[in-house]
């Protein structure tokens, strides 16, 4: 397979080239819709005229996905939807014109206190997304919010500011990953969106690439058969598209976002399995790929609460992104997909070569290591927190030497974490948590100085939400329980139920629960705490609740 560094050497002109082929050949390669991939402009200003008939022309309710905010500020909170009367078609049942949408923020849930109002215009170019960044709000404040467009008005949902900068605001926020449609309801989502939490994090695959018969897998649905569209492989835009409105098509999902603002970052399941940087899974032509990565980066901020600079230009999108929860907490979001090198010696577990100690192999990226790195120095936060992918702390897969390792995770690029871990004690980070989703499985594990001496110092901890749904029903105790407690001393909690993690941090302490159900493959399971632990300020090391 050609390694990323053979590839990056090619990466301008292929990403020149997915930006500007030419769109005979890139027909033959991803299908018409995709075409819309690669624009770098914005739409060109629409008469206010035009857009209000588009409005006016929708005969069916176009608010079907639902609504959602994210990436809470101070003074700002972004709001989205997306308008789509009949969502599991291609053009989402809309004509392809411009759409005036109405956008209305109040202190209370039945609009009397508005406290801020406007129009936007949601373009076909963008599937009739709309992102509203919505400034002038005021600090550590909840918000209600909704949409109109013609005659029909959005549900209402609920989000928040952040505190102001220099409040000691404690946080409460869950740790969600990997909700495979397939494998399950999203029950835990419906817990979720009762749950008394500020924000959610989403650490990644919220969606999946893999083919959705018309039962909806493990639903198995006998109430609704689901079109053939979703029964192939995502690659082309219009694929993804449809794909998101499947998943946003779940209630459960629609309510959480509804409930909490979201922070949100991709793993690989967005584009396609275990993908690195330019490098797909299989032996597609890099140009081919990069095609594929445009379209699925394209559709992933399309249907997010994301910002104008989260916005991709072709097959490149700046994730990567650090908020503030006043001087309680720095939020550095990483992006361990985009720049990392290839894994070495395959992408499953294998016993480790001297490759991952090479420190020219990296699964940040040089330029977003620099920019963690460079953050911590100026940080002023009680708690540093790291949302991201892929497990971080050392995870041993055998009880013998020599062990297997992940080469997927942090423990196939060993170079890139020891810098990270340096970087964390040189800027005197005394607070870190790194978050992590993935596995389907809930960890809580020691960060350790030196994995493989019990007594090294603890830097931090790292907290594993399980998956939504990915992986059906698991189990409290997986077969593999007894063998990863014991080859990983550092590994404080191991579970393989579904549902999420609730992390609260305050000044003294921070305490996570692990709040699982017990199936997903039938709807309506209750949620009960699996687990609870707390790490001391100043002490870093999880002990039980």
């Amino acid at each position: 397979m050609t390694t990323t560094n053979d590839l990056t050497q090619h990466s301008p002109e292929l990403r020149a080239a997915a930006r500007h082929i030419g769109r005979r050949r890139f027909l033959t390669l991803t299908g018409a819709a995709a075409a819309l991939a690669f624009s770098v402009q914005l739409p060109a200003p629409v008469a206010a005229s035009a857009a209000a008939r588009g409005a006016r022309r929708i005969a069916e309710n176009p608010f079907t996905l639902g609504v959602a905010s994210g990436d809470p500020l101070p003074d700002s909170v972004v709001l989205w939807t997306r308008l789509a009367p009949v969502p599991f078609q291609a053009d989402g049942g809309m004509t392809a014109e411009p759409v005036a949408v109405r956008w209305e923020v109040a202190h209370d849930e039945a609009f009397t206190q508005v406290a801020a109002s406007g129009e936007t215009v949601a373009h076909p170019e963008y599937h009739h997304s709309v992102h509203v960044d919505v400034p002038g709000l005021e600090a550590g404040r909840v918000y209600h919010y909704r949409f109109r467009t013609g005659t029909w008005i959005s549900e209402t949902g609920r989000t928040r500011t952040a505190p102001a900068a220099s409040a000691t605001t404690p946080l409460t926020f869950a740790a969600v990953s990997c909700q495979a449609y397939a494998d399950g309801y999203y029950t835990a989502y419906r817990h979720l969106a009762q749950d008394d939490v500020d924000v959610v994090l989403h650490l990644g695959d919220y969606l999946y690439e893999y083919a959705v018969n018309s039962v909806g897998g493990y639903r198995n649905y006998t109430d609704r058969t689901l079109p053939a569209v979703f029964n192939r492989e995502t690659v082309t835009l219009e694929d993804y598209r449809l794909r998101y409105a499947l998943f946003k098509s779940d209630p459960d999902l629609r309510a959480a976002h509804a409930a909490h603002p979201f922070v949100v970052t991709w793993d690989d399941h967005e584009t396609e399995n275990n993908y690195a940087g330019d490098t797909p899974e299989n032996s597609v032509p890099p140009a081919e790929f990069l095609l594929r990565r445009a379209s699925a980066y394209r559709a992933y901020w399309e249907n997010q609460p994301l910002r104008l600079p989260q916005r991709p230009t072709g097959p490149d999108m700046r994730l990567y992104r650090r908020l503030h929860w006043g001087r309680m907490a720095q939020l550095d979001v990483l992006d361990t997909r985009q720049y990392r090198s290839n894994q070495a010696y395959g992408d499953g577990a294998q016993v480790p070569g001297p490759e991952i100690d090479d420190p020219a192999r990296t699964i940040t990226g040089a330029t977003q290591e620099r920019w963690l790195l460079d953050g911590w120095r100026s940080s002023t936060a009680l708690w540093n927190v790291v949302p991201q992918q892929v497990t971080f702390s050392q995870r041993r897969f055998d009880p013998t030497e020599p062990s297997r390792v992940s080469m997927d995770a942090w423990d196939g690029y060993r170079a890139s974490r020891r810098r990270v871990l340096d970087g964390a004690k040189a800027a005197g980070v005394e607070n870190l948590m790194v978050l992590t989703g993935d596995v389907h499985v809930g960890y809580a594990f020691d960060i350790k100085d030196d994995f493989d001496d019990a007594t090294s110092a603890t830097l931090g901890t790292e907290i594993v939400a399980t998956s939504i749904a990915s992986g059906r029903d698991g189990t409290d105790r997986p077969a593999n329980w007894d063998t990863y407690m014991k080859a990983n001393p550092h590994l404080r909690f191991y579970n393989g139920r579904r549902g999420y993690a609730r992390v609260a941090l305050g000044e003294r302490l921070a305490r996570a629960d692990f709040r699982t159900v017990p199936y997903v493959t039938t709807p309506g399971a209750p949620v009960t705490t699996a687990a609870s632990f707390v790490t001391q300020v100043g002490g870093q090391g999880l002990t039980p609740a």
